[in-house]
C-alpha cells in the first residue's frame, strides 16, 4: 500500500512539473528531433573465443567450442587431438558492435560480448581477435581485450549461489579498431533529407517554413522617402485591397515531401561548405508538434500524459468496493459414551466497506492540469487511473490517443 501511495505522489509531482513547463517548451533544435539522411550508425557482428576463465567456461565437452578452439589453434600450426581437448577455460562467444557514421581507420570502438554456450560466466577472460562483418559480409573492425562484466557469482557446495549483475554477458571498451571506413562525401551534395524520429506534418511544415524563411533571399527595399505620382491617375470605382486569410502555399528552399521527410535544397554561397550548412540546420530552434496521448501500462499500474491532452465535458465519480469474508472452521463433537461422529462446521462472517466519493464535473476543454487536480481529489491511485482513464475514451470525452502497453 505505502508503494501505491508513492507511485501516486511521484506520477502527480511529474504531472505537476509538466504543467508548469513554459509556453514555449516545444521549441526544439532540428537535430533533436530529425537526422540527416545517409548518417546513421551501421551494426557489426562477429564470433570469437573469451580464454582464461577460472573453470567457468563451456563445459560438457561443447561442439560449437572445441571445434572452434582446434581450428584457432590448428591455424597457429598446433595440431591437437579433438577428443582430448578441454574447454572449460574457453568460452564461445557472439561480439557485437555499432559502427559511427564517418568512422575512420584506426577509431576504436565499444563492443558487447556474450555467451553462446553454458559458460557460468566470462568474469576475468580475454577475447581473442575476432572480426566484425557489416550487413554485406566484410570486414569493418578487429576486436580484442579484456572482458568487463561489472557483476560476480559464487556458488557453494551445498547448492546455495549468490550473483550480482549478469556474468554471462559483458563489454570491453575501446575492444575493436576499424579497419575499413565508410565512405560518405558531403562535398557534393546539392540536398540535403532531414528525417523526423516522430513522422508528423505539422512538424514537418513547421520545420520547411522555418528553413525557407531563414534563407530567404532579400526583397529589393523600399524608399520610405518616395512620394506618389501626383500624375499617377486613379479608378474612382477601385476597393481598397484587404488582405486575404485564405491559406497559401509557401516557397523556399525546404520543402516537406511527406510527414517524415523535408528536403532542403543546399544554396550556392554553401555549395563548398555543406557541413556547415548541416551544422546551422541542426541548430534552428523550431516548434515541435506531437499526438496527444496517454500511455497505459496495466501491468505495472503506470499512466503518462501528455502536456496536449484535454478533456471534453464529463462526470466522474469513483469508489472503491472491499468485500473481506473470513471463516473459522470448529469441530463439533459428541460425549464420550455417545454413539456420533466429530464434525467440521465453518463460521463465516462476510464484511463490505465502500468508500464515498463524490460525482465531480470535469469543465470542458479541461488541461492536463486540470485532469491531475481532478483525479487526485477522487484519491485515484495509479492503478485506478487506469479504469478511470479507460472509461473516460470510452465516454468519448478523452481528447487524445490511448494507448495500453
Amino acid at each position: 500500500m505505502d508503494v501505491m501511495k508513492q507511485l501516486t505522489h511521484i506520477i502527480a509531482f511529474l504531472l505537476a512539473l509538466l504543467v508548469m513547463l513554459p509556453a514555449d517548451a516545444e521549441a526544439v533544435r532540428i537535430k533533436d528531433i530529425a537526422y540527416v539522411q545517409g548518417v546513421r550508425e551501421n551494426q557489426l557482428l562477429g564470433y570469437g573465443l573469451v580464454v582464461g576463465l577460472d573453470g567457468t567456461g563451456d563445459v560438457g565437452r561443447s561442439a560449437l567450442t572445441v571445434q572452434s578452439t582446434a581450428s584457432m589453434l590448428s591455424r597457429m600450426g598446433i595440431k591437437v587431438d579433438k577428443k582430448k581437448l578441454q574447454t572449460k577455460n574457453v568460452a564461445a562467444v557472439m561480439v557485437t558492435a555499432q559502427l559511427p557514421p564517418f568512422a575512420q581507420s584506426g577509431q576504436k570502438l565499444d563492443v558487447t560480448v556474450s555467451s553462446m554456450g553454458n559458460a557460468r560466466s566470462l568474469k576475468g577472460g580475454t577475447l581473442l581477435m575476432s572480426p566484425l562483418r557489416g550487413p554485406d559480409g566484410k570486414i569493418y573492425a578487429m576486436a580484442q581485450g579484456s572482458v568487463s562484466v561489472g557483476g560476480y557469482s559464487a556458488s557453494g557446495v551445498g547448492g546455495n549461489s549468490v550473483t550480482k549483475n549478469h556474468v554471462t554477458a559483458g563489454r570491453i571498451p575501446d575492444g575493436a579498431l576499424v579497419e575499413r571506413s565508410v565512405a560518405l562525401d558531403l562535398s557534393q551534395k546539392t540536398e540535403i533529407r532531414l528525417i523526423l524520429h516522430q513522422a508528423d506534418f505539422t512538424t514537418a511544415v513547421g520545420i520547411a517554413r522555418t528553413v525557407s524563411e531563414l534563407f530567404a533571399e532579400d526583397e529589393p527595399a523600399q524608399d520610405a522617402n518616395a512620394q506618389p505620382d501626383p500624375n499617377a491617375q486613379q479608378d474612382p470605382n477601385a476597393q481598397p485591397a484587404e488582405e486575404s486569410d485564405k491559406p497559401e502555399p509557401f516557397q523556399g528552399i525546404a520543402s516537406a515531401t511527406d510527414a517524415s521527410t523535408v528536403r532542403v535544397k543546399v544554396p550556392d554561397n554553401f555549395s563548398d561548405h555543406v557541413p556547415q550548412f548541416i551544422a546551422i540546420l541542426e541548430r534552428i530552434d523550431v516548434q515541435r508538434s506531437t499526438v496527444a496521448k496517454v500511455i497505459i501500462n496495466e501491468r505495472t499500474g503506470t499512466v503518462v500524459l501528455g502536456g496536449d491532452v484535454t478533456l471534453g465535458p464529463v462526470a466522474i465519480a469513483h469508489g472503491n468496493l472491499n468485500v473481506a469474508i473470513s471463516t473459522d472452521y470448529r469441530a463439533s463433537q459428541p460425549n464420550a459414551l455417545g454413539a456420533g461422529q466429530t464434525t467440521v462446521t465453518p463460521d463465516s462472517d462476510v464484511s463490505a466497506n465502500e468508500q464515498d466519493r463524490a460525482l465531480r464535473v470535469v469543465a470542458p476543454e479541461a488541461t492536463i492540469g486540470d485532469v491531475v487536480a481532478g483525479l487526485n481529489a477522487l484519491g485515484a491511485t495509479p492503478r485506478d487511473l487506469v479504469a478511470i482513464l479507460q472509461a473516460i475514451k470510452s465516454a468519448g470525452a478523452l481528447n487524445a490517443k490511448l494507448v495500453i502497453q
